[in-house]
């Protein structure tokens, strides 16, 4: 019995690395209880306040939530360990690379939270926009510029905090960014006017352009090109710095249109009932209430034609809803004017005849004897 008391005595008083095994299970039971309520606190606040996000207008609470599922109970027990090693008295080396294990969880832990917290903003900053497309396009440049900075920055305190000279570091990758920088700066120029169109929103996807000469509606917008669906069908493909030097004309923001045409009559209209012809086309649109007249008028005589000018307004931008209305003007002047006896020009020519230019001759003999 005694030996069995001494043995023990002497395997409480061994030491491992400067502690005895009581201290090593009191600080074992210490992580253990760290990570165990950790990983419960997340389960249960991720839970409660599930059911409670639906019925709040915050956004803190959907934030926590969205959050939360990203902590990795692999990171929680390398925290874990490092709680339960502050309460031993481990050599320095040992404690260093405990310290060290901590700072790379706690980084890569609040690396993957903030991944997660910019996707929360991004959702919410672009869902629900009246435009939807700008979400589209920013959206995904915007989260990818965000992203690529925060790991980049995540990266350097991981390799400062193992013991690389960061500064050297970074000096050599400014210099090598120069050189890579000088040799894809046309790519950099799109990426750079990409995030230009993204930020200053010129036209979204689903918007009607016109550049240049080129028409139709935009389908993506890229770190590098814009793709353009042309009205005869085929893919137009623009890369972004060209597309920001060109006029760039958007239909699909257009508040109203204004349409101006014009129509002749023939030379043998009376003068009263030419005088007419301005109150017959407003008696026209009087009928048409989702269009507004500008003005009517009498504009010249043309070669062929008494020219008339008209200018009028659709307060709706649709163009098919356009060529709707100015159809249904085109048949109300068209009927006005038959009703009035009043005829269309077309292009003619009138050509007079007079009488045959006579030329006198004299005869030869006359001329003779003239000498």
């Amino acid at each position: 019995m005694n030996d069995w008391l001494d043995k023990s005595e002497t395997l409480l008083n061994t030491t491992t690395l400067g502690n005895t095994p009581l201290q090593w299970l009191i600080a074992l039971c210490v992580a253990v209880a760290f990570a165990t309520i950790a990983l419960t606190v997340r389960s249960l606040v991720v839970r409660k306040l599930k059911h409670r996000a639906s019925d709040t207008a915050g956004l803190w609470d959907d934030w926590i939530v969205a959050i939360l599922p990203g902590t990795r109970s692999l990171l929680v027990f390398a925290i874990a360990a490092w709680v339960g090693g502050q309460l031993l008295a481990l050599p320095s080396t040992y404690g260093r690379g405990l310290d060290r294990l901590a700072v790379l969880a706690l980084l890569i832990q609040g690396g993957i939270w903030l991944n997660r917290s910019i996707g929360f903003w991004l959702k919410h900053r672009f869902h629900g926009n009246e435009t939807a497309g700008q979400g589209s396009i920013a959206g995904p440049l915007i989260g990818f510029i965000l992203r690529t900075a925060m790991w980049a920055v995540i990266l350097l305190m991981l390799l400062d905090n193992l013991g690389f000279n960061v500064t050297a570091l970074v000096a050599s990758l400014g210099v090598g960014g120069v050189a890579v920088a000088l040799a894809v700066q046309n790519i950099l120029g799109d990426l750079f006017a990409s995030l230009s169109i993204a930020l200053d929103k010129p036209f979204v996807i689903g918007d009607f352009v016109v550049i240049d000469e080129h028409a139709g509606t935009i389908e993506h917008v890229g770190l590098k090109s814009t793709r353009i669906r042309s009205i005869s069908g085929e893919q137009i493909i623009f890369a972004n710095a060209d597309l920001l030097k060109s006029r760039i004309r958007n239909y699909k923001r257009m508040q109203e249109r204004r349409i101006m045409f014009g129509f002749g009559v023939t030379y043998e209209t009376p003068l009263g009932k030419l005088e007419e012809i301005p109150q017959m086309v407003q008696a026209v649109f009087d009928t048409l209430p989702e269009v507004r007249l500008d003005r009517a008028h009498f504009k010249n005589f043309g070669p062929a034609s008494l020219d008339f000018e008209v200018v009028y307004y659709v307060q709706n931008p649709d163009y098919r809803h356009y060529m709707d209305q100015q159809q249904a003007i085109n048949f109300g002047i068209a009927r006005a004017l038959q009703a009035s006896g009043i005829e269309f020009a077309y292009p003619t020519q009138t050509l007079h005849f007079g009488s045959p230019l006579k030329i006198s001759r004299e005869t030869p003999n006359t001329a003779q004897n003239t000498v």
